[in-house]
C-alpha cells in the first residue's frame, strides 16, 4: 500500500482506507439458512432466517448484494446520536467526540450498498456530512494554533482514519519546515547519516484488495 511501499508517500488512497474499514464488524439479519463459513480470517455462522449475526462489513456487503440479508445500521448512526454528536462538536472547539475510527468509510459503504436498510437515510447522511465538516474545520484550527505556538509537536485525540489520512502529509511537511527554519540544528544532516541501504520490502506478500 502507498503508505508502506514508498516512504515518500505518507497517505493511503481512499480505496485502501475503505479496504481496511471493511474488516469492521456489523450486524446482519439473514433471510435464509446457511452453513458456517470457515475462512482464514475467522468462522462466521451458521446463519438462520431472522436471527441476527455479527460478520465483517465486507461479508455483509457480499451477502447483501446477493439478496441474502439485511444490514442493521450501527447504533451510532441513529439520528438522535448523530444530532447529539454534532451539537457537541460545535460546542467544543478543542475536543473531538468519540466516533468509530472508520465512521466515514462505514457510513459511505452502507449508503452505497444498503440504503434501504437505513431509516431516514438522507437525514443520517446529512448529519454525518455536517459532522465531517465541523471536525475538519477543528483540525485546521488545531494545526493553525500549532503553527502560531511554534511547537515541535501536536496532539489531537479521537481523529478518524479519514481525518488522520488527510492531515498526515501536512503535519509532516510543517514539522520539517519548522525544524528547518526555527531549529536548523534538529534537521538531520544527510552527510552524517548512515550509508546503509534500507532493506527492500517489495518481496513482502501483501493482501490484495477485495473486488466487490
Amino acid at each position: 500500500m502507498a503508505g508502506q511501499t514508498d516512504p515518500s508517500l505518507s497517505v493511503f488512497s481512499g480505496e485502501e482506507v475503505e479496504f481496511m474499514a471493511e474488516d469492521e464488524m456489523v450486524e446482519i439479519v439473514p433471510n435464509m439458512r446457511m452453513d458456517p463459513l470457515n475462512m482464514l480470517c475467522g468462522d462466521y455462522g451458521p446463519f438462520y432466517p431472522q436471527m441476527a449475526a455479527q460478520v465483517p462489513l465486507w461479508l455483509a456487503i457480499a451477502m447483501k448484494k446477493r439478496g441474502k440479508c439485511t444490514i442493521r445500521p450501527p447504533e451510532w448512526m441513529s439520528i438522535e446520536n448523530l444530532t447529539r454528536i454534532l451539537e457537541a462538536e460545535r460546542d467544543s472547539q478543542a475536543a473531538f467526540q468519540v466516533l468509530p475510527f472508520h465512521y466515514v468509510e462505514i457510513s459511505s459503504l452502507l449508503f452505497e450498498y444498503a440504503p434501504g436498510d437505513i431509516p431516514d437515510m438522507y437525514m443520517v447522511r446529512s448529519l454525518i456530512n455536517d459532522i465531517k465538516d465541523v471536525r475538519f474545520h477543528k483540525v485546521e484550527s488545531s494545526l493553525e494554533s500549532f503553527e502560531e505556538a511554534h511547537s515541535s509537536a501536536v496532539m489531537v485525540k479521537d481523529l478518524s482514519a479519514m481525518e488522520v489520512n488527510l492531515v498526515r502529509p501536512f503535519v509532516g511537511r510543517a514539522l520539517q519546515a519548522f525544524y528547518k527554519h526555527g531549529s536548523p540544528e534538529l534537521v538531520p544532516n544527510p552527510d552524517g547519516m548512515s550509508t546503509r541501504r534500507p532493506r527492500a520490502t517489495d518481496n513482502i506478500p501483501r493482501r490484495p484488495l477485495r473486488r466487490r
